[in-house]
C-alpha cells in the first residue's frame, strides 16, 4: 500500500506546496490552524483540483497535471472522514451508511450496511435519525459509512476536534483498533500533538503551507530539527540563538550561554523543554526567579523570570514546591537542548 502527494495548490495569497509518501501506515499531518492540512485531503479526495502536481495511490494516477488526469472523486476509492460527520440529516443511520455501499446490489447494501453498524455498536440506532445520536456515535456511524466503501486510503480531517476529553479517548481506541484491522493507507489530520504520539507512526510537519520532511512521532519529541515542527510538538522555550568566535551558543532571549557543539546550517533558534529544565546548580544553569506557579493536575508550571527579563517555563512534578518571588538556579543536559533550523 502506497500513497505518494506533490502538489501545488494557490488560494488567495495562501500557497501550498505539499510532498510526501506513506506506506500503509497510519500518517499525520500536523500544522496549525491555515497550515494547508485540510486543502491537502480536499485535493487528495478530488475535491479541490491542485494547480500543478502528481497523487498516485497504490500505482493508480489520481491526479497528474502535466498528463491531464484528474479522477472524480467517486473513482479514487478515498474514505473521507470530515470534521462535521456529514451524515444525511433526513435518511436513517443504516441509510446513511448504505451510501458507502453504492457498488453493490441494492438488495444486499442493508445487510452489509447492518453488519458495520454491529461492529460499531450502533445497531440499535439503525433506524432512528442521527439527530438521536450523540457526537461521538456519529463519529462512528460516519466511520462506518466511511469504511464501508472500502477504500484503499482513509482521510481524517480531525475527527475528534468536537468532542470532550472523555469521548475523545474511547473514540480513538476505537479508531486505533480499526486501523489495525483496516490495513491500507491512513491519513490523519490534527494539531494536536498528543493525537499524534498516541496514533501515528509517521509525522509530516505543515508550516504555512509547505511540508517538511517526514519523521517518526519519537523523533519529534526527541529532535524536531526545525521551529514549526518544534512548536508544534509543544516546546514552550524557544529563544533566537547567535553562535559565539569560541563555538558556545548565545540565547538571546534569556541571556544565558549554552556550551559549544556542533550545529546545523541555518541554525536559527534554541528550543528547551519545559520537564527538561530541573531546579539546582549543574554545569549548564541558569539564575531566574519565580514569577508565577501554575498549577496542572499532576504537575505544576513555574514562570521564571531570566536575567534579560523574558520567561521560561519549567515543568516539575508535585514533590517540588517553589514559591513565587524566589531565586532559583536551573539547569539541563546538553543533550536536551534543541538545535532549530527555520525550514
Amino acid at each position: 500500500m502506497s500513497l505518494s502527494v506533490n502538489i501545488e495548490k494557490k488560494l488567495g495569497e495562501f500557497q501550498l506546496r505539499v510532498e510526501f509518501e506513506t506506506s500503509g501506515a497510519l500518517l499525520a499531518l500536523l500544522g496549525a490552524s491555515g497550515s494547508g492540512k485540510s486543502v491537502t485531503l480536499r485535493c487528495i479526495a478530488g475535491l479541490l483540483r491542485p494547480d500543478r502536481g502528481r497523487i498516485v495511490l497504490n500505482g493508480r494516477v489520481l491526479f497528474d497535471s502535466a498528463a491531464g488526469i484528474d479522477l472524480p472523486p467517486q473513482r479514487r476509492r478515498v474514505g473521507y472522514l470530515f470534521q462535521s460527520c456529514a451524515l444525511i440529516p433526513h435518511r436513517t443511520v443504516v441509510q446513511n451508511v448504505e451510501l458507502g455501499l453504492f457498488d453493490l446490489p441494492r438488495r444486499e447494501r442493508r445487510a452489509e450496511a447492518l453488519a458495520w453498524l454491529e461492529r460499531f455498536q450502533l445497531s440499535r440506532y439503525a433506524d432512528s435519525l442521527p439527530a438521536v445520536l450523540s457526537g461521538g456515535e456519529r463519529q462512528r456511524a460516519a466511520l462506518a459509512r466511511t469504511l464501508a466503501a472500502r477504500p484503499e486510503a482513509l482521510l481524517l480531517d480531525e475527527p475528534f476536534s468536537a468532542l470532550d476529553d472523555f469521548l475523545k479517548w474511547q473514540l480513538e481506541l476505537e479508531l486505533a483498533r480499526t486501523l489495525e484491522d483496516y490495513g491500507g493507507d491512513a491519513i490523519l489530520v490534527t494539531h494536536s500533538r498528543d493525537e499524534v504520539c498516541r496514533l501515528a507512526q509517521t509525522v509530516c510537519v505543515l508550516d504555512e503551507g509547505r511540508s517538511e520532511a517526514l519523521c517518526s512521532t519519537a523523533e519529534l519529541m526527541s529532535a524536531p530539527g526545525t521551529l514549526a515542527a518544534a512548536l508544534l510538538s509543544g516546546c514552550r522555550n524557544v529563544s533566537p540563538v547567535t553562535v559565539l568566535p569560541d563555538g558556545r551558543l548565545r540565547c538571546d532571549a534569556w541571556g544565558w550561554t549554552l556550551p559549544a557543539r556542533p550545529v546545523p546550517e541555518g541554525l536559527v533558534c534554541v528550543g528547551i523543554r519545559a520537564h527538561s529544565l530541573r531546579p539546582g546548580p549543574g554545569p549548564v544553569s541558569l539564575e531566574c526567579r519565580v514569577d508565577r506557579v501554575i498549577d496542572n493536575v499532576f504537575s505544576d508550571i513555574y514562570l521564571l523570570r531570566t536575567p534579560n527579563s523574558k520567561l521560561l517555563h519549567m515543568e516539575l512534578s508535585k514533590e517540588f514546591s517553589l514559591p513565587a518571588g524566589v531565586s532559583v538556579s536551573v539547569h539541563i543536559s546538553p543533550d536536551e537542548i534543541l538545535l532549530l533550523t527555520a525550514s
